[in-house]
């Protein structure tokens, strides 16, 4: 039914990942070979990930094992808000860091009060506890999910027999879970720009992709940019097939969805962690609020046009993408799993650069920055809506494909009155968390973008860089709203009347 449009989109995501690297590439001098900072941005990069991933992980295994056995008021909402940091632009939550960590942050003054000399949140230290605090959320509720895959009955069968539960139950499972989650978090830091620029504290702390940013925006080095972008790719292209390969399907069965009852460990443990994520959590975002409401009352001139700029690419890419993963998911399929999954592999500052290398001679990058981050923000967030389309789509393909075709009813009828109303609910999540993720993001624009077409994340970065704190909260505290309210509209709107 959507083999012309699938194979269109497929093209496109194409060119905009294998594309832009074949141009990349044959722009990239590969003769020179990596200079000695390029060999050290490739370091510090995998290091900082990999670290990140370890630190991530590693404390989201006791937060979700306390979350999956204690019930408490607001543990539904809190296990919500472990959803937050996704959604959060990530200029956004680094503000919020920086209040608490940053040289005037709350953690300097009380050291400040105390005597004790302050510390700084710029450098390898800070780029990797910005990531801990946006993966750790995400790394418990991959943890969650398996531990509550673990049927109830085998707790209850453990408890009768007196067996060692985390050796025969949660052990297992946690190798099975474990190793996706450190690569899908690894993938995560592999590709935050935003993080390193603006916590990355000079040449030792560089990542691939602040080095290719630097390369074109500073020095026009279009050679060495490319050949970074090559790099950036590889690395990128083996964590995504490590991390398709290694995600394992769980195999302990649905059970009878009873509420575990839980004897063993320590309640008092389990509160704390669950205490000491939450305030991990919370403060920073808090900061953003407590910072970001005086800049509002007196706001800086510039951030309404920029607001304005980043809603126009936010609606644009949020319909760029529903349309592809749709297309994609009524012709399913492997390959278009593939074409799905390909973005992953492609960060935005390499999609941007080979975009860059390619218009370079023809306009000025500046004219087309809008357009150009709209389209590239829609192919990156294709991945996430697939995965919340595809499922659904299949599912009402299977239960009326045959009504449909014995009806004799085909294309465009098909998708109006059967899978459209029935696909409503993953169809506004899709595009409500497309248009977020657009939102906040300070990939593309920073390369192509000058003065007159900043959006609100890079207007708030270039606030940031003049210590203009305040206004920057200001502009923070805007985008978080905004990006809230374009993403609460969208699902809003797919969850109302779509019980059919």
């Amino acid at each position: 039914m959507a083999r012309v449009p699938a194979l269109f989109v497929g093209a496109l995501v194409g060119l905009l990942t294998l594309g832009t690297l074949i141009a990349v590439a044959w722009r990239a001098e590969f003769g020179s070979g990596l200079q000695a900072a390029d060999w050290a941005a490739v370091r510090f990069t995998v290091s900082q990930a990999v670290l990140s991933a370890l630190l991530s992980v590693g404390l989201a295994v006791p937060v979700a094992r306390a979350l999956a056995r204690r019930e408490f008021k607001g543990r539904s909402a809190l296990i919500t808000l472990l959803g937050a940091p996704f959604l959060l632009p990530v200029i956004v939550a680094v503000l919020g860091l920086l209040a608490v960590f940053g040289r005037g942050g709350v953690l300097n003054d009380l050291l400040g009060l105390m005597g004790l000399p302050p510390v700084s949140i710029y450098g390898y230290h800070g780029v990797v506890l910005a990531h801990v605090f946006f993966n750790l959320p995400l790394a418990t509720r991959l943890l969650l999910q398996g531990w509550l895959s673990i049927p109830s009955e085998r707790f209850r069968l453990a408890a009768t027999l007196n067996a060692p539960v985390g050796r025969l139950l949660e052990w297992p499972m946690l190798r099975r879970v474990v190793p996706g989650a450190l690569l899908v978090v690894f993938l995560i830091c592999l590709t935050s720009f935003a993080v390193a620029l603006t916590l990355g504290g000079g040449p030792r702390a560089t990542t691939v992709e602040l080095a290719i940013y630097q390369a074109v925006r500073f020095d026009f080095d279009l050679g060495r940019a490319a050949l970074l972008a090559c790099v950036q790719f590889v690395i990128c292209a083996v964590a995504a097939l490590l991390a398709w390969q290694v995600t394992a399907v769980d195999g302990f069965g649905a059970g009878l969805d009873r509420v575990v009852q839980r004897w063993d460990g320590s309640r008092l443990a389990d509160f704390l962690w669950i205490a000491v994520a939450t305030l991990f959590l919370i403060v920073p975002l808090a900061m953003v609020v407590v910072r970001g409401v005086p800049g509002l009352i007196d706001p800086y001139s510039g951030i309404w046009p920029a607001a304005a700029r980043s809603v126009g690419v936010a609606i644009v890419s949020a319909f760029l993408t529903t349309i592809m993963a749709l297309t994609l998911a009524l012709r399913g399929g492997r390959l278009v799993a593939v074409i799905g999954v390909l973005p992953l592999a492609a960060s935005s500052l390499v999609v941007g650069t080979g975009l860059f290398l390619m218009v370079f001679p023809f306009v000025r990058p500046s004219d087309l920055a809008l357009p150009v981050t709209a389209l590239v923000n829609a192919a990156l967030a294709l991945p996430f809506a697939l995965r919340s389309l595809a499922p659904a789509v299949e599912s009402v393909q299977a239960d009326y494909g045959r009504l449909t075709a014995h009806l004799g009813m085909r294309g465009w009828t098909v998708l109006r009155l059967v899978i459209l109303p029935r696909i409503r609910r993953p169809l506004g999540f899709a595009t409500g968390l497309a248009a977020a993720l657009s939102m906040g993001d300070l990939g593309v624009i920073a390369l192509f973008a000058d003065e007159q077409n900043a959006t609100l994340p890079l207007e708030m970065y270039r606030l940031m860089g003049s210590y203009r704190m305040e206004e920057a909260a200001g502009a923070g505290l805007l985008l978080v709203g905004l990006s809230l309210l374009l993403f609460w509209i969208c699902d809003r709107g797919g969850r109302i009347n779509a019980d059919v």
